[in-house]
């Protein structure tokens, strides 16, 4: 897609992701290293740190580009749409009826009786 300088970009979802990302990452540091029995390195924070002026920069460019990632509410919007549409579509298959048995196939034999007899003579 091409730039489009018109494309909204939203600031506050960003920022929120990020922000979740930095907690999320602070609390493993500080578990790992607290599990190990080591310092905390105060440069792992900084580098958490300057990790969110790359992201926003990163996601703007992604944003103008017309990248939109689904939101937790959209997915399940679309599928809420498609259990509709299979439940009163008639022409689906209903999740809840039962599934057709798959023809059998040289792995999913039912025994040593239904093997096949050779013809070959046996070598002694």
């Amino acid at each position: 897609m091409a730039w489009d300088s018109s494309r909204p970009v939203q600031w506050r979802r960003l920022i929120r992701e990020w922000l979740i990302y930095v907690g999320i990452a602070s609390a493993a540091f500080i578990v790992w290293f607290l599990a190990r029995g080591k310092t905390i390195d105060p440069v792992l924070f900084v580098g958490l740190l300057a990790s969110g002026p790359m992201y926003l920069m990163f996601s703007y460019v992604l944003a103008k580009l017309g990248y939109q990632r689904k939101t937790y509410r959209d997915l399940r919007a679309q599928r809420e749409v498609a259990s509709v549409s299979r439940t009163s579509g008639g022409a689906a298959p209903s999740t809840t009826g039962s599934r057709t048995k798959p023809p059998p196939t040289k792995r999913t034999s039912t025994g040593p009786s239904q093997h096949r007899k050779s013809t070959k003579p046996k070598r002694r």
